[in-house]
C-alpha cells in the first residue's frame, strides 16, 4: 500500500509539472511579446521579492510534516490534532505579517528598479501578485502538508492541476483581448486562491479534523531546528534574481527567467520522484525499517541519478539553441548567453545529484544537524554573487550558486551515509562519478551527431531526440554494468505496482 501511494504521488505530480512546464513557457512568451523583456522582468522580479516572505516560516513546514509521520502511523489523533492547530495558528501569523511586507515592498521596492515604471504601477502589480500567497498561507498550507504526511500528495497535485490549466487559459485569453498586466495577473491570482481553499474544505470534510480538544500549548519539538534549512532553499532559489534585480537590470533578470524556464521545467519533473518519497522513507524511519530504508534508498539512488544524468546532460547541450528558437523575433534583450546557459545547467544538475540525499535527511528530522552547511550555502552563494555579477554578470550569479551547491551537496551526501544510512561514504560518492563520466561522455558524443539547423522547433526537436536517445543509451549502458541489481528492483516494483491486465477467455 506504502508503494502504492508512492506510485501514485508520483504519477500525479509528473502530470503536475508538465503541466507548469507548458504554462511556465506559454506565460512568459506571451508577457514578453505583448509587453516587453523588462515588464517581464519586473513581473518575475516581484515574484521573488514576494517569494522572501517565506523566509517566515523559518523551516516550521518540513518540521510539521516530519512530525506527523509518527503519529500519523500510529494512528494518534491527539497529537494529530495538537500539531495541526500550532500550524495553522502560525502560518496564519505568517500571512497577517505578509500584508505589512507588502506594503513595505510597495513604498520601496519601486524605488530599487531605478524607476523604469511608474509608482503605482509597480505597487499595484505588487499587491495582486501577492494575493494568492496570501490565501496559501492563511487557508491552505496546514492542510497541504497534513496530506503530504499522509502520503496524499496526488490529491494535492490535481487540484494544482486544474488551477494551472484554468489560470493559463485566462492569460491566453485576456491577452488576446487587449487587457493590461494587471487584469490579466488578477484573474491569475484569484484562480489560484481556488485551490487552498478547497484543500481547506476537502482535509476538513474528509478527515473530519477537530481541534477543539486540542492543546492551545502544545510545544512543536524541534520547531527552530529547519531555520537555516529554509533560509537556505530561499537564498538558493531567489538570490540571483534579487543581486540582479539590485545591480543589473529587469532586462538581465527577464534573460535569467527565460534560462530558469528550462532548468526548472527538468527540475520540475525529477524533483516529482523525491517530493513524492520522502513520506515513504518517513513511514519506514517512524517504523525502524532500517534495512528496508537502506534497500529501497540505494534502489531509489540509483533510478533517481539515472533520470537526472538523461535529463540535465541533454540540457547541457540543448538550452541555448532552445531559448534561440523559443525567443525568436525578440530584440529588446539579448537572450544567446551559452556559457551562461551551460553553468545555470550544471548547478542545478547538482541540486538533483543532492535531492535523494535531501529526501531522507527530511524525513529523518535531521534539521539541527545539518544547519551548519545550510548557513555555509547560504552565504557563499550571496558573497560570491555580490562579487562577481558586476565584472561577469550572469555569469558571475551562477559561478557563486554553483559553488554554494557543491559545497552543500557534499555535506548531505556525508551526513546520509553516515548518521542515517549507516554505510560507506563510498556508496555514493561511486554514483556520483559515475554521473560525472556519464555526463562527460554524452556532451562529446553529442558533438558528432548531424544536427540541423536550429531554426524552428521542429529542428530543434529533432536534434533532441537525437541528444536525448544518447543519453539514455550510454546512461543505461553503464547503469546495467555497475547496477543492474538495482535496475532490476526498480523493474519489479514498477511492474508489481502497476494494474494487471485481466485474462481474457
Amino acid at each position: 500500500m506504502r508503494s502504492k501511494k508512492a506510485l501514485y504521488n508520483i504519477i500525479s505530480n509528473i502530470i503536475l509539472q508538465v503541466v507548469i512546464i507548458i504554462s511556465g513557457f506559454i506565460v512568459p512568451k506571451i508577457i514578453i511579446s505583448t509587453f516587453g523583456s523588462t515588464v517581464n522582468g519586473l513581473v518575475s522580479s516581484v515574484t521573488q521579492f514576494l517569494a522572501y516572505i517565506t523566509l517566515l516560516e523559518s523551516g516550521f513546514g518540513p518540521v510539521v510534516k516530519a512530525a506527523l509521520y509518527k503519529p500519523i502511523a500510529n494512528e494518534d489523533n491527539k497529537t494529530i490534532g495538537n500539531i495541526l492547530k500550532t500550524s495553522e495558528r502560525f502560518f496564519r501569523i505568517i500571512a497577517v505579517i505578509f500584508l505589512g511586507y507588502i506594503a513595505i515592498l510597495c513604498l520601496f521596492y519601486p524605488t530599487v528598479i531605478n524607476h523604469d515604471f511608474e509608482w503605482a504601477f509597480t505597487a499595484s502589480l505588487i499587491i495582486i501578485i501577492g494575493i494568492s500567497t496570501f490565501a496559501e498561507y492563511f487557508f491552505g498550507m496546514t492542510y497541504t502538508l497534513f496530506l503530504q504526511a499522509k502520503q496524499k500528495k496526488y490529491i494535492i497535485s490535481n487540484i494544482q492541476i486544474c488551477t494551472y490549466v484554468l489560470s493559463t487559459l485566462s492569460v491566453i485569453v485576456l491577452a488576446k483581448m487587449g487587457a493590461g498586466i494587471h487584469l490579466i495577473k488578477l484573474i491569475s491570482g484569484v484562480i489560484f486562491i481556488l485551490r487552498p481553499l478547497i484543500l481547506n474544505v476537502y482535509v476538513k470534510k474528509k478527515y473530519k479534523l477537530d481541534y477543539t480538544d486540542s492543546s492551545d500549548s502544545y510545544k512543536l519539538d524541534k520547531k527552530w531546528d529547519g531555520l537555516a534549512q529554509h533560509i537556505a532553499y530561499v537564498i538558493h532559489t531567489k538570490t540571483d534574481v534579487t543581486v540582479l534585480t539590485i545591480f543589473s537590470t529587469l532586462s538581465e533578470v527577464s534573460v535569467y527567467s527565460v534560462y530558469y524556464l528550462v532548468v526548472r521545467g527538468i527540475k520540475a519533473i525529477i524533483g516529482a520522484f523525491s517530493g513524492s518519497i520522502d513520506a515513504t522513507f518517513g513511514d519506514m524511519i517512524a517504523k525502524n525499517e532500517k534495512q528496508n530504508l537502506n534497500k529501497k534508498f540505494s534502489m531509489f539512488e540509483v533510478l533517481y541519478g539515472f533520470i537526472g544524468t538523461v535529463s540535465f546532460a541533454t540540457a547541457i547541450v540543448l538550452i541555448t539553441p532552445f531559448v534561440s528558437v523559443y525567443m525568436k523575433g525578440a530584440t529588446d534583450a539579448n537572450y544567446i548567453r551559452p556559457v551562461f546557459g551551460i553553468l545555470i545547467v550544471i548547478s542545478e544538475y547538482i541540486w538533483a545529484i543532492r535531492q535523494p540525499y535531501n529526501s531522507i535527511i527530511l524525513a529523518a528530522g535531521h534539521f539541527k544537524e545539518t544547519r551548519r552547511g545550510a548557513w555555509i550555502e547560504c552565504l557563499t552563494n550571496i558573497i560570491i554573487s555580490i562579487i562577481l555579477v558586476g565584472q561577469f554578470g550572469l555569469v558571475g550569479v551562477a559561478i557563486g550558486t554553483t559553488i554554494a551547491m557543491t559545497i552543500r551537496t557534499a555535506e548531505f551526501v556525508y551526513h546520509t551515509n553516515k548518521f542515517i544510512l549507516d554505510r560507506s561514504i563510498w556508496e555514493s560518492v561511486k554514483k556520483i562519478l559515475l554521473i560525472i563520466i556519464e555526463t562527460i561522455i554524452i556532451v562529446l558524443v553529442s558533438q558528432l551527431l548531424p544536427f540541423l539547423d536550429n531554426t524552428n522547433y521542429l529542428n530543434w526537436s529533432i536534434n533532441a531526440l537525437m541528444v536525448f536517445s544518447v543519453a539514455c543509451i550510454v546512461t543505461l549502458a553503464f547503469n546495467y554494468v555497475f547496477y543492474r541489481a538495482e535496475l532490476k528492483a526498480s523493474r519489479r516494483l514498477i511492474k508489481r505496482l502497476l494494474p494487471k491486465r485481466r485474462k481474457s477467455y
